[in-house]
């Protein structure tokens, strides 16, 4: 992707960069420690997610939109959610399910782009920011077709929009992203034209989204959930 402030490329962009804010959690140890790369017994490298991160990604997302939202949504907006939020004393609640709850950020935004880091945290974000399964599309369709590609995978979300013809000049799209230690970066893009390009879908754009996404080994190979078995419980 390449990133100017050149004017004299203008026209040229496919998209206007709005608002940008980062959310970093590190000086928590809690947080700093719910995704770590690490070694195993073995010598191999992988990443260690413990039982907090779910907390700790509701946390950064909530501190995060606190700072975007006054930048993106109306007034009537603002007014209105710290009206519900105060009646229903949800303002200090740091679920992932609840931290959103009330807050319609289609007010101000006409697209979501999530991180597809995973099922749970696309649903949870989902929940918790009360979108359809219409806005989740696009995130969940990107999970399905590539998988989890760290930061990359936002890239796969937004193609996909541009593939389905969803992105019209003048939408703006808010781009959410998640990652270890633990930090939130969520910008706003606003788009220059039409988009239309099949990019990295056109062998497969045609095919999605599929009648299911359902997992077809889940029922086969569920038993490596169960709590009893100790280890591949979560730390």
């Amino acid at each position: 992707m390449l990133f100017t402030n050149n004017s004299a490329l203008k026209r040229q962009a496919i998209f206007r960069l709005k608002h940008l804010v980062r959310t970093h959690l590190g000086s928590k140890d809690e947080s700093y420690g719910c995704c770590t790369q690490t070694v195993d017994d073995l010598g191999y490298k992988g990443f260690l997610l413990t039982k907090s991160l779910k907390k700790s990604a509701a946390e950064a997302l909530t501190l995060n939109l606190r700072v975007l939202a006054p930048k993106v949504l109306p007034v009537s907006e603002l007014i209105r959610y710290v009206y519900v939020s105060l009646r229903e004393k949800k303002t200090k609640n740091t679920s992932i399910q609840e931290m959103g709850a009330g807050l319609n950020l289609k007010t101000g935004v006409d697209h979501l782009c999530i991180h597809p880091g995973g099922r749970a945290i696309i649903d949870e974000v989902g929940k918790s920011l009360g979108l359809s399964n219409y806005d989740l599309e696009p995130t969940r369709m990107a999970l399905h077709r590539f998988g989890n590609t760290s930061a990359g995978g936002l890239w796969y979300v937004l193609a996909y929009m541009e593939a389905k013809q969803r992105l019209k000049k003048g939408n703006k799209i808010l781009m959410i992203s998640l990652g270890a230690g633990f930090k939130c970066n969520n910008c706003v893009w606003e788009v220059m034209r039409d988009l239309d390009d099949v990019n990295v879908w056109k062998d497969s754009i045609d095919q999605y989204p599929p009648e299911t996404t359902v997992n077809p080994f889940i029922e086969k190979y569920s038993w490596i959930n169960e709590e009893y078995l100790s280890f591949v419980r979560f730390h």
